[in-house]
């Protein structure tokens, strides 16, 4: 990891999301400040140059769902594995759901887990801390006390809150202090299925997760969003019935925003082939009707973001039959692809769809906005959008590497990552000479190399 005093990215194809500035030009850094966006100052001497030519430049990623194996647990110590995933994925901010073991329902694990992850000093983690103690659903948390320990918000992860009472003071609670909770929309009762239902898994003999199970959890929600004034972010969307709600929602003007993960834009039930375990996931792939829905959801705004919904599961818990497999798939290093592969079925410009999974993503968790702009601080990435590559283990990062999208050809690799001006990340192990020289690195002669102390 480097600590330069400038760096200067030349001759990308530089695009700003949040402006919606595409055009290639150099990107100029001073410290942990962006100095000029197009056109390199004059005076400008870098410390490190990289060329850009035939890449991308732009905002780091954000992603709204990603679990990192922290505090404790039997997952216990993949905070650095998985940082560095989200690093070499171009994830620069990572929102964590508050289902660690044990539950983030208690300031000193928060603090805890943010204090580990300065000490890494790699992606930013945002923790969500739980709604509820325990995440049981029984007693409210000491939300106050949470939020002032950084948490950006209160969750249930996947967890549903069956008691609607509780669920209706935890908004009331929420909406007085202005904080926003974080729901996955399920029924407590109909979500206990292992697949979408539908005439596949019944076909396989899956016990089915109907698509009401989503829609009835929103209108129950949105009834009591009209009642509270409580802002709420609807995790996980799933189904067409759903995206439809959460459009009329917000034409009603509720605070309301949504995301979906991108298993669930890429794949749909078909994919689970011959009890693949590698597709057990939740929420369940759908049909394709629903997920061209969910497509056309994140094109038009309806769905706010896309996530990774990054859910580390060992090998042991997917060698199980389909129907007692944990659910979960690592996807920190993929969710980059994604939002590319997006791009493409959508038919979007890019860099209105890069915003959904960065200014629009931003904003939906309430962060600052990334913006490549004079003045702004200097965190985003460099990436070859041609580059094809396969998810194998080999390749991956992350310390547990199952994943749904294994051994499908993949587009789009980041080769450099920037958080307020270190050099965080830099493809070079694995990569063929043709890409090597696409993101090469030069330096000044009297300057430290990237990865050597200045």
């Amino acid at each position: 990891m480097s600590h330069p005093q400038s760096i200067l990215i030349r001759g990308g194809t530089i695009i700003d999301p949040a402006s919606g500035m595409h055009a290639v030009g150099d990107v100029a850094i001073a410290g942990e400040i962006i100095t000029a966006v197009g056109k390199t100052p004059e005076h400008f001497v870098p410390d490190l140059t990289v060329d850009a030519s035939g890449c991308l430049v732009m905002p780091g990623l954000v992603d709204l769902c990603a679990r990192l194996g922290e505090p404790g647990g039997e997952a216990a110590g993949l905070l650095d594995s998985e940082l560095a995933a989200a690093a070499a994925g171009g994830v620069t901010r990572v929102v964590c759901p508050p289902d660690t073991d044990p539950v983030l329902d208690e300031p000193s694990l928060v603090e805890m887990l943010r204090w580990r992850a300065r000490r890494i000093k790699r992606s930013r983690v945002y923790p969500l801390g739980a709604l509820t103690v325990g995440l049981k659903g029984e007693r409210l948390a000491e939300m106050a006390s949470l939020v002032k320990a950084s948490c950006i918000g209160l969750s249930q992860a996947d967890t549903p809150v069956a008691d609607t009472q509780l669920l209706y003071r935890a908004l009331q609670y929420a909406s007085t202090f202005g904080y926003k909770v974080w729901l996955r929309p399920l029924d407590a009762h109909l979500g206990r299925g292992v697949a979408a239902s539908g005439a596949y898994a019944q076909r396989l003999g899956l016990a089915g997760v109907p698509t009401m199970a989503e829609t009835i959890a929103l209108h129950t929600l949105f009834e009591l969003v009209r009642a509270t004034g409580c802002a709420v972010h609807v995790s996980k969307m799933s189904s067409a019935a759903g995206v439809e709600l959460v459009r009329r929602a917000k034409a009603e003007g509720l605070p309301v925003t949504a995301d979906v993960s991108m298993h669930n834009i890429l794949l749909t039930d078909l994919d689970i082939g011959y009890f693949d375990a590698r597709m057990r996931l939740d929420p369940p792939l759908r049909q394709e009707a629903d997920r061209i829905a969910l497509l056309g959801g994140l094109a038009d705004g309806t769905i706010d973001a896309l996530c990774s919904d990054h859910t580390p599961v060992g090998s042991d818990d997917k060698i199980l039959p389909f129907a007692e497999a944990a659910p979960g798939a690592s996807g920190l290093e993929l969710l980059l692809p994604a939002v590319l592969e997006f791009a493409r079925q959508s038919g979007l410009a890019l860099p209105r769809a890069l915003t959904v999974a960065t200014s629009r993503a931003a904003a939906a968790a309430g962060l600052a906005p990334l913006q490549l702009r004079a003045g702004a601080a200097a965190e985003l990435i460099v990436v070859d959008p041609e580059a094809r590559w396969s998810a194998t283990p080999e390749q991956l990062g992350s310390r547990i590497k199952n994943t749904p999208l294994a051994g499908l050809e993949l587009s789009g690799r980041v080769r450099a990552t920037i958080i307020d001006g270190r050099v965080i990340y830099q493809r070079a192990d694995g990569a063929s000479p043709a890409d090597l020289a696409r993101a090469e690195v030069s330096r000044n002669p009297q300057a430290p190399g990237i990865g050597t102390a200045p």
